[in-house]
């Protein structure tokens, strides 16, 4: 088990994207979405959507470090929405969490804890109004001890 003191939690940088697009990758694997419902481009698609919101939507990243290594990451950006935002930004600024992601050996010692409070933070300090996230069943007891509460998003399969 870590010590908290041997956990840095940090911004990412530029050049980490691509890590940060696998931390994606392997958290979809996780909950289960088999390889060949993964368009084979991920990467070029991820990167291109890290590239879009990095440049419109205020996206950033934190990485959580373990003796130089990167073993977390977490992404955030302004929530762009379903629909037409017609509200003033003090009534209604989303801010959206994605790929919570700590590789396995490195889970359950707060570490996706720490990564989610840092993605908070950030979007409280650009103004946001409310922080939006898709929980996994692993990641649900996580936000729910932030304060996140379920939402009426409701859904249908077909």
């Amino acid at each position: 088990m870590l010590i908290e003191g041997q956990i840095t939690i940090r911004e990412a940088t530029s050049q980490e994207d691509s890590l940060i697009a696998q931390h994606l990758y392997h958290m979809w694997q996780d909950i289960g979405v088999p390889d060949d419902a993964i368009n084979p481009n991920w990467l070029d698609i991820t990167l291109q959507f890290i590239e879009q919101a990095r440049r419109d939507l205020f996206y950033k990243a934190f990485v959580a470090e373990v003796d130089g290594a990167v073993i977390g990451s977490a992404s955030c950006q302004l929530y762009a929405g379903l629909y037409p935002n017609v509200f003033i930004p003090e009534y209604r600024k989303y801010g959206y969490i994605w790929c919570v992601y700590v590789e396995p050996a490195y889970r359950r010692q707060g570490i996706a804890k720490q990564l989610t409070s840092m993605t908070v933070n950030y979007l409280k300090a650009v103004g946001c109004t409310r922080v939006v996230l898709n929980a996994s069943p692993s990641g649900k007891p996580v936000y729910e001890q932030l304060g996140f509460s379920q939402s009426n998003a409701m859904h249908l399969d077909l």
